[in-house]
Formats: structure tokens, C-alpha cells, sequence
């Protein structure tokens, strides 16, 4: 009789507490979301936003404004991304870009990224911020 009577007076917490750890990990999302965009660097060395866009229409983070690239590759907000780039030898000194993201020494590169963007919502981006 004691075995059951301990089961019964632990398993109502233990099952609180399951459902609070559940009902935790899967909300919070956008503070999940802010910190991981943080540890990667995005706003914080530049001290911009990421997701911006033209009236209506939200990035969902894909593409960094400034810089032209998708979010996932840019280097200029990413300083791990940055040392990556440099590691396998595509960095271009002068600009302090991966030499396969200059468009100051290759203007070709910014129409596949254009491109690349076009693909995915059907229309340009807006213009860089960086010049």
C-alpha cells in the first residue's frame, strides 16, 4: 500500500513539471531565434537589423540588406562566417570581404546573388545600403 500511495503523491509534480518543460521548449521561439542570430553576429558588429525589407514584405532574415548576400553567408555580420571564408583562402584583403562576395572587384558576383533572390520571391532586392 505505501508504494502506491508515494506513486500517487509523486507522479502529480512529476507530471507538472513534464508538461511545464514541454509547454517551455516549445514556446519562447523568437527568443531562441534572437539569441541564435546574436551568437552568429547578425546586428551586432554592424549594429543593424536583418530583416528588412520594402512596405509588405518581410525577409524572414534570408537576406542581409546591406551587404546583398543571403544572411547565411554573409561575413561582413558573421565574424565565424569571416574566418571560415578566410581559412579556405577566399577573402579579398583590400575590401575586407570574401573575395566570392566582392562586388567592388567583381561586379559580376552581385547579379547571382540578384538572381539567386529573384528566384525565391519572384523579384528584385532592394538596392544595397552599402555602397
Amino acid at each position: 500500500m505505501q508504494m502506491n500511495f508515494w506513486t500517487r503523491i509523486l507522479a502529480v509534480p512529476v507530471f507538472t513539471f513534464g508538461l511545464i518543460l514541454f509547454a517551455g521548449c516549445s514556446q519562447g521561439t523568437s527568443t531562441d531565434t534572437a539569441t541564435a542570430s546574436a551568437e552568429q553576429g547578425h546586428g551586432d558588429e554592424h549594429g543593424h537589423d536583418h530583416d528588412h525589407g520594402e512596405e509588405g514584405h518581410n525577409l524572414h532574415g534570408y537576406w542581409c540588406v546591406e551587404h546583398g548576400v543571403p544572411e547565411e553567408i554573409c561575413a561582413q555580420c558573421n565574424s565565424k562566417l569571416a574566418a571560415e571564408f578566410q581559412e579556405k583562402g577566399d577573402w579579398c584583403e583590400e575590401h575586407g570581404r570574401p573575395d566570392t562576395q566582392c562586388f567592388i572587384d567583381h561586379p559580376e558576383l552581385e547579379e547571382k546573388f540578384i538572381a539567386q533572390y529573384e528566384a525565391k520571391f519572384g523579384e528584385k532586392p532592394s538596392a544595397r545600403e552599402e555602397e
